[in-house]
């Protein structure tokens, strides 16, 4: 009896771990395909320009700046993707015990969602606000390195530095997150009944479930990116800052989604293939 629970207890650790090892290679995989479209994306969103003209912005700088930034956010997509699939795991199967049989299981992954996406947000809000500075053209001739940019940051208050707008962070992480894990089984079933193959459903499931969630939160990926990329100047609290986002984009809702579609082009590709590596990389190894 004691042997076969050893081995019970070794095969539940196996399975937690393949979770997150699964989750870090589908983050690694994205980041590196959908990179210089999100550098697009953050142009538009600092500059107000449009998608075009980030375009030719981003031709004149060669292909040597093109992936320039790019090592925060690779190390935060493999790491965001090997915390957030297995700790969302992690707690789906502990709100699943016994013990938690009044919450419904319909409402079980979103709830692993949510407090994975808040683990999220303390865990890579420091690699989210380097990227920014980097992404940042303005910053070029201050700051040119990734070391210019640390030593910076580490120089400012924790709230002023690396966790700069971790509250607008968190609540979009935590949010996201929710709203993925929630929707993804229920639209992956609702696709895979259409007679779609396993790997066509996860990526259609992951594209979908991602573009509802790019478009109800992309408002605060705006406000994210607005007060992490500028190192200088007055720092101003997030009521303060929206403000004067809303006020930047002439109070038009139009102009605070300028870059929307691009955002939901990234989030498809990116989610879509994520979903896709990481069903597949499950399917396989159970």
């Amino acid at each position: 009896m004691t042997g076969s629970s050893d081995r019970k207890d070794e095969e539940g650790l196996g399975v937690r771990f393949r979770s997150y090892l699964h989750g870090g290679t589908s983050g690694l995989l994205s980041t590196l395909i959908v990179f210089p479209v999100y550098k697009i994306i953050f142009r538009q969103q600092i500059h107000n320009t449009q998608a075009n003209r980030a375009v030719v912005q981003i031709y004149r700088e060669g292909p040597l700046k093109l992936y320039r930034g790019v090592a925060p956010p690779l190390v935060m997509r493999t790491l965001n993707g090997t915390l957030l699939f297995g700790l969302q795991d992690t707690f789906l199967r502990l709100l699943s015990q016994p013990a938690h049989g009044v919450i419904p299981a319909v409402a079980r992954p979103a709830l692993a969602g949510l407090g994975a996406g808040i683990v999220e947000a303390v865990a890579f809000t420091p690699f989210e606000r380097v990227q920014n500075v980097l992404q940042n053209g303005q910053n070029d001739r201050r700051l040119p390195t990734l070391r210019s940019v640390l030593v910076r940051l580490k120089a400012q208050r924790l709230a002023a530095g690396f966790y700069r707008s971790f509250l607008p962070i968190t609540a979009r992480n935590a949010l996201g997150s929710a709203l993925y894990f929630g929707l993804k089984g229920p639209v992956c079933a609702v696709v895979g009944g259409q007679g779609h193959s396993p790997l066509v459903a996860s990526f259609l499931s992951g594209t979908l479930t991602s573009m509802v969630v790019s478009l109800a939160l992309y408002p605060l990926s705006v406000l994210v990116a607005n007060m992490q990329a500028h190192v200088e100047g007055e720092v101003r609290g997030v009521t303060a800052c929206w403000r004067l986002l809303w006020e930047s984009r002439q109070r038009s809702v139009a102009l605070l989604y300028r870059g929307g579609s691009l955002v939901i082009l990234r989030s498809c590709v990116t989610w879509g293939i994520t979903s896709a590596i990481y069903d597949r990389q499950v399917k396989r190894s159970s």
